[in-house]
């Protein structure tokens, strides 16, 4: 290379440092391989690409990063061939070892597919290999002990491409990391058919040559797809000649394939008629077959039926119902209703006769309804609607009439119906006086249209925000107005009469009371007024220049008489009841930052409302989330202004059927409980979750919206946003993936910790990566409590909350319950080094009443009994999991069926082997003792403990009512005093807290049991199964079981599966 090329190259690197600092030596290897000319270029810019340390420092330095699978996009898996075919080629891994050192090895698997081998290595050959006759199992994942040990090593390792072979009677580990997830996808692929498949192994002929064929037409996965594919193109095969033109070929795998790209099927088909040279563009069978299977096949979907059909390349009956138990959470799946399933999504008329569900199948079931990340639960009202108004988040609009911004907006009934049918149920009405003593509407004919669209999308009640500036001769007039629109529908005044001064009025009612009905929200006289002066609120009608001084308005009887809640302002913080407290933005985040517990308090008896603040003129909305969780009911947002403000505040509602109204958390709804908006760990009673999401994939995704100039070439990448109490609020995002990928694989895991997951909000945002501005695709937000486990599919919505066609993410979800509820375990450390010294308990605080103080004093044993027996239970259950090599959101089933050992279905069942076993069995059946011993001991001390608690919490809510004359006869006065009745509720909603947790760890526990009864039955392990039939090289178990007999559990003998 000459010295000017050389110089030309460096200035290159330099110039698109960022670009190439994304390319790896396979990528350049690949480039000179397709432009053999430049073969000496391609070789010069490896060398100075991995000379030039300016390359690597600014693509270190990027915020952004492009990342470029290491498998060659034009060619997608979709067959075990073909991953053996790659393990044949052979890549870098890197080699994990005990004493934490990571070694680089080029590893490939031999021709007669016999053994794997490794170099460079300071072994001989004989030793750098590993026959595959001797591995008895594929881990993936950190999940042995090398990784566990290793805690700051693993980890800097991507836990989706590390995984490990576990070889040698001793059941020794190779512990493997890839250089991407879809690499270490296509190992274990391979490795495990090559276990299922021992007659493939060696041998004479076993090469790829001649196995190849084996692989297709032995998979009967395959061979259905194949026979399905041929009747396909059979039934748009109109001759018979077994020859279609190419538009209905596209035509066709359009159709079987809803959602690819047209343009996409025929440059396919173009590449196909270059590569065999033809002259005429028709589709043979052949051709046809090989076009549908690389772009319609999903090889994170493939991956994951090679793992469930245990290398079929198909799932029957019972595997589909292991995965729907095991995964899914569908605990009560049964065989007849996997056969309905089957028969819905699998195309095939041979699968659907023999009962199995092949790739393509699989994949439909995948994207369907069924599998989508919305618990379908909450598509309809299914919270409780009995409760007063006051314990409920209430859907609410702002200026809803408005199309545009605040000063130029245009007014139009759009406005109206569009919140309506979005599921408000708080609207806000403009009045000011109009022309010929008639009044002035914000927009002609609004009262009919409210009427008319009031309940299409919720029966339940509609709280209509009446900001009236009119003279009391107009006010006369627009009180028959709304008499006359809405008939009886109106809440009037003898239905509701508001206390008197002072005094308190009735709880409110509940919505379910309330349903078709229509409440006037606005100032309302006193019964013994005969008028009033009100002063205006600036925040409703917007006035540019604003006045210097504020007007002030006169109320007239008739309409004061049809206002159901009287509006109120902060200057009145404690108004009676039947009230709505409206705040501004400012003083709103105020009260909230300030005075949280406060503003909790009062929000459990009266109705609050925040608008947004008048110099919003663009219409932008505030966060709902900083005032929903300072007890705010109705958070008004432009309901006419896109973006994430108004995808959170969907998210929000449609925790119950979109019907406008959800249940607050309880403890902003309970009399006696403690709840901060600022808090920064663990809510005390509420047990803190653990998420921990894994995207996988995006499939059919859209070119951004104005984004024509960039052609079809997107470089997408995930964002996942938490939102919640501050303690919770978190951002993580996946890479970029490659050019020109509207179906990228991700295969990343993001985890987050939830300490208050009644409040928390899940929202994906899809990004066009770009250096100029990173534009829109899409999104999806949903409720923590809406979450379904499992892989799941998430549909996207584009900027105004409309569907994208096709366009969606592929994620598995897990939610699992923190130990210790208190700081997160670090990654990668085992939860078994977690004991009683390092536990965090939660403690009682003092009131510095002594009467209550002494009271509180017998829950300080149980409160630390409740927790060892919670802890002690979840970490032998997750050291149990780890034992298994199974990471700790799995089910006990998947563990059991991993040992393949016989259990008994009635009580606590316990393994006893006959003979020595090898160490690492022995650690799981040790770890499996530790875990029934622990399940046993909360179950049987559960209830009395829990009993203790409560005694305690009873005898303390007998100071209730006498708290504040307690504080005084002990000197308590003002913040003394207020910090008394703050610890006091602390207290009571502590020892609540932890009935309620031990309640549900009980039930946890039982069901730890269920799942053991389960997964003996869906194994065919029973009392009756002779040792010999379970007898293998590593391990026999026979089987025996305490006396004890578990409560209230039936036994597990029903075919179906019910408990």
């Amino acid at each position: 290379m000459t010295h000017d090329a050389t110089h030309f190259f460096q200035n290159l690197l330099k110039v698109n440092a960022a670009w190439l600092s994304g390319f790896e030596q396979s990528q350049i290897t690949l480039l000179s391989s397709r432009f053999p000319q430049q073969k000496m270029l391609f070789k010069d810019l490896k060398l100075l690409f991995s000379q030039d340390p300016s390359v690597q420092k600014m693509g270190a330095g990027r915020k952004k990063t492009v990342s470029f699978s290491s498998m060659p996009s034009e060619k997608k898996v979709s067959s075990s061939s073909d991953c053996l075919a790659f393990m044949q080629g052979g890549c870098e891994l890197k080699k994990v070892r005990p004493n934490s050192r990571v070694y680089c090895r080029f590893f490939t698997l031999d021709p007669d597919l016999s053994c794997l081998r490794w170099e460079p290595s300071k072994k001989d050959g004989d030793r750098a290999r590993l026959d595959i006759s001797c591995i008895r199992e594929v881990r993936t994942g950190k999940s042995t002990e090398t990784f566990l040990h290793n805690g700051p090593l693993s980890e800097h390792l991507a836990e989706e491409a590390a995984f490990s072979i576990i070889h040698g009677d001793e059941y020794q580990s190779l512990d493997l990391v890839a250089l991407s997830a879809d690499v270490a996808n296509i190992w274990v692929t391979g490795l495990r058919f090559l276990v299922a498949h021992p007659s493939i192994v060696g041998g004479p002929g076993a090469g790829l040559g001649e196995m190849g064929g084996y692989v297709v037409e032995g998979s009967p996965g395959s061979r259905m797809r194949s026979e399905w594919l041929a009747a396909e193109f059979a039934q748009v095969d109109a001759d018979g000649n077994g020859v279609v033109t190419e538009n209905v070929a596209v035509a066709a795998i359009c159709k079987l394939c809803p959602g690819i790209k047209e343009a996409k099927v025929r440059q396919r088909f173009k590449e196909i008629q270059c590569a065999k040279e033809k002259l005429t563009s028709h589709v043979t069978r052949e051709e046809f077959q090989e076009a549908f299977c690389e772009l319609c096949t999903r090889p994170d979907v493939y991956f994951l039926l090679v793992q469930l059909s245990k290398d079929r390349e198909c799932l029957d009956v019972q595997d589909l119902r292991l995965f729907l138990e095991s995964e899914q959470g569908l605990s009560l799946a049964t065989a007849e209703g996997c056969l309905q399933l089957l028969r819905r999504y699998e195309p095939s008329a041979q699968g659907r006769e023999r009962g199995v569900l092949g790739l393509d199948g699989f994949a439909r079931y995948l994207q369907s309804a069924e599998c989508h990340l919305m618990d379908p639960e909450h598509l309809a009202v299914c919270q409780d609607m009995n409760l007063p108004l006051s314990h409920y988040y209430i859907s609410a609009s702002y200026r809803s009439y408005l199309l545009d911004d605040q000063v130029h907006g245009r007014a139009d009934l759009g406005g109206l119906t569009k919140a309506l049918q979005a599921g408000c149920r708080c609207l806000e009405l403009g009045v000011t006086d109009g022309p010929e003593g008639e009044p002035l509407l914000g927009v002609d004919y609004a009262l009919e249209v409210v009427n008319k669209y009031a309940f299409l999308t919720s029966p339940y009640p509609l709280l209509l925000y009446l900001c009236q500036r009119c003279s009391p001769a107009q006010q006369r007039v627009l009180a028959q107005h709304l008499k006359k629109a809405f008939g009886s529908r109106l809440y009037g005044a003898d239905a509701l009469t508001v206390g008197p001064a002072g005094g308190r009025a009735p709880p409110l009612p509940s919505p379910e009371q309330l349903k078709g009905r229509i409440l006037l929200v606005g100032k309302k006289l006193s019964p013994e007024e005969d008028g009033s002066e009100g002063e205006e609120e600036l925040g409703v009608v917007l006035v540019v220049p604003p006045p210097p001084q504020p007007r002030r308005l006169r109320l007239c009887r008739e309409l004061s008489d049809l206002v159901s809640v009287a509006r109120t302002g902060s200057r009145s913080f404690y108004p009676p009841y039947w009230t709505l407290c409206s705040l501004g933005e400012g003083e709103a985040g105020r009260l909230t930052s300030e005075t949280p517990e406060e503003l909790v308090v009062f929000t459990k008896r009266t109705l609050s409302r925040v608008r947004p603040s008048s110099v919003r003129l663009d219409s932008s909305n505030p966060n709902p989330q900083g005032y929903w969780k300072g007890g705010v009911q109705l958070v008004a947002l432009n309901q006419q202004t896109p973006g994430a403000m108004l995808d959170l505040h969907r998210g929000r509602f449609s925790v119950n059927g979109g019907c406008g109204y959800v249940l607050r958390p309880g403890v902003m709804r309970e009399e006696v409980s403690y709840f901060s908006a600022h808090t920064q760990g663990c809510v005390p009673g509420v047990p803190p979750q653990t998420l921990r999401i894994k995207v996988i994939s995006a499939h059919n995704l859209p070119k951004p919206q104005g984004a024509g100039a960039k052609g079809e070439v997107i470089d997408p990448y995930v964002v996942l946003e938490l939102h919640g109490v501050p303690a919770d609020c978190a951002e993580q995002r996946t890479r970029t993936a490659a050019q020109n990928q509207d179906d990228p694989l991700f295969d990343e895991t993001f985890e987050f910790q939830v300490n208050m997951p009644e409040l928390a909000l899940l929202r994906f945002v899809v990004l066009d990566d770009d250096y100029i501005g990173d534009d829109f695709i899409g999104q999806y937000s949903v409720a923590f409590e809406c979450l379904q486990p499992g892989y799941r599919s998430v549909p996207l919505l584009g900027l105004a909350g409309d569907p994208l066609p096709h366009a969606s993410l592929f994620v598995h979800v897990a939610v699992t319950n923190r130990r210790g509820g208190g700081k997160a375990q670090r990654r990668g450390l085992s939860v078994r080094r977690v004991g009683r010294r390092g536990r965090e308990y939660v403690s009682l605080r003092h009131t510095g009443i002594k009467v209550v103080d002494e009271g509180f004093k017998p829950a300080s044993g149980p409160l630390r009994e409740a927790t060892d027996l919670r802890e002690d239970a979840q970490s032998a259950t997750v050291s149990f999991k780890e034992q298994c090599g199974l990471p700790p959101v799995a089910k006990l089933k998947q563990c059991i069926e991993s040992l393949a050992t016989r259990l008994q279905s009635e009580g606590y069942p316990c393994l006893e082997p006959l003979h020595t076993l090898p160490e690492p069995t022995r650690k799981v059946l040790t770890a499996y003792d530790a875990m029934i011993a622990a399940q046993k001991q909360l179950i049987e001390n559960a209830d009395v403990v829990q009993e203790r608690i409560a005694q305690v919490q009873r005898e303390g809510m007998e100071f209730h009512e006498v708290l504040s004359r307690l504080g005084e006869k002990e000197g308590l006065k003002g913040r003394k005093q207020s910090k008394a009745v703050e610890s006091f509720t602390w207290n009571i909603t502590v020892l609540k807290g932890h009935c309620d947790l031990l309640r549900g760890a009980k039930v946890d526990s039982l069901d730890v049991l269920r799942q053991l009864a389960l997964a003996s039955e869906a194994c065919g392990l029973t009392c009756s199964t002779s040792s010999s039939s379970t007898t293998s090289s590593s391990a026999v178990a026979s089987l025996h079981h305490t006396s004890h007999q578990t409560a209230g559990r039936r036994g597990s003998s029903h075919g179906n599966g019910r408990i």
